[in-house]
């Protein structure tokens, strides 16, 4: 399983005829010196998955693979790393809309319906739900 992640992490940078490498390798993204070559320094850096249900992810995901911006996530945390999401921040913290309608409770699309009819950042996460409404 680790090896297919590193096959496949290589795949996506340098093989121009990989369906993702629009999304890598064409973005700039690489793979360090030190794993490009190497299964097993690969191995030694990032150790076995957790479970079967993690996969390799960049931390930056505009930056390269490579020690110090890898590490092993769930599908959840992967979904939460991508590029095209909206990014919050209230109090001080800053999170996807998906994170703050799980941490809330709330229906998936909503804090995004209030955002979208002109509600502030600090109103929409926090406003109670209203009964049939918002």
């Amino acid at each position: 399983s680790e090896y297919r992640a590193w096959r496949s992490m290589i795949d996506r940078c340098i093989n121009k005829d990989h369906q993702s490498y629009d999304h890598y390798g064409e973005r700039g993204i690489a793979v360090c010196d030190r794993w490009s070559d190497s299964f097993v320094s690969f191995y030694e850096d990032m150790g076995g998955k957790p479970t079967a249900k993690h996969s390799i992810d960049r931390i930056d995901n505009n930056g390269n693979y490579e020690p110090k911006n890898c590490k092993w996530s769930t599908m959840t945390e992967q979904s939460n790393n991508r590029r095209s999401n909206r990014l919050l921040t209230y109090n001080g913290i800053t999170q996807t809309i998906a994170q703050w309608t799980r941490e809330k409770g709330y229906q998936r699309k909503l804090i995004t319906n209030r955002l979208i009819n002109g509600w502030s950042v600090e109103r929409a996460i926090n406003q109670a739900v209203i009964k049939g409404g918002y």
